[in-house]
């Protein structure tokens, strides 16, 4: 099965400017996200899709492979789709450029879910910590008794009416696609949910295509605003110690 894992990266961003290039413990945090894909030996070729110059230049000198997308693209999903539009493969992984944490057992444990038969999406979760159950940047799911995705939510879902503390799963930003996947998704228009939520996979489940989701014992921390930067930078440091 041959896999390409795509890392979208946008230089434009509201809460946090330029974050593709910020630097965490000294490496910028594109950097992170890209070695940490490349250190799994499934995944045929790495590469990063963006539309900036700055970018693509910068991938240049740390000799990251990478190629210019379209800047009308309204997601990373949509980005994705343009590398399978010249890229053959077999399954295309999206990884999120704000997932510094990334390690090749997030894109162990993805892989195996797409080899699943039938299985057109794939995506992870992982034990939900106590501060971002109720955290809307960190988005929870849950999930069906065969790992089908139900609902993926900035809510705390299942909601604990009378106090019974269920398990939460706080969803991570990797997501594997077969080709086909990712042609019905740029057919489709918005969806509702997905407009309400600003969860792009939403998409999927509206339009019948279940998403497939395995549990990694691996949290990441994705990187939106500083203190998301500040967070990250403290748990790197005290891994390299």
């Amino acid at each position: 099965m041959k896999v390409i894992a795509v890392i979208p990266a946008r230089l434009a961003s509201t809460r946090l400017p330029r974050k593709m290039l910020r630097e965490i413990a000294g490496v910028p945090l594109l950097a992170w996200v890209y070695r940490g894909v490349r250190r799994c030996s499934s995944v045929a070729e790495v590469l990063v899709a963006t539309d900036s110059d700055e970018i693509l230049r910068f991938c240049e000198q740390q000799g990251f492979v990478a190629r210019m997308t379209s800047s009308a693209h309204r997601s990373g999903t949509e980005r994705v789709h343009e590398i399978s539009t010249a890229i053959p493969a077999d399954v295309y992984l999206n990884v999120q450029g704000d997932e510094p944490m990334t390690r090749p057992e997030h894109i162990d444990s993805l892989i195996a879910v797409m080899q699943g038969a039938g299985v057109e999406v794939g995506t992870l979760k992982t034990s939900c910590t106590e501060v971002d159950i109720s955290n809307p940047s960190a988005v929870k799911v849950v999930t069906d008794d065969s790992g089908r995705a139900l609902y993926f939510s900035r809510a705390a879902i299942p909601y604990d009416r009378d106090g019974l503390h269920p398990r939460y799963y706080k969803h991570l930003g990797f997501y594997g696609y077969r080709k086909e996947a990712l042609d019905k998704f740029v057919r489709w228009p918005e969806s509702s949910l997905e407009r309400s939520e600003r969860l792009e996979q939403l998409r999927f489940l509206e339009n019948g295509v279940p998403i497939y989701v395995a549990e990694t014992p691996f949290d990441t921390v994705g990187v939106d605003t500083e203190e998301d930067l500040r967070r990250v930078e403290e748990i790197l440091r005290d891994a390299a110690h």
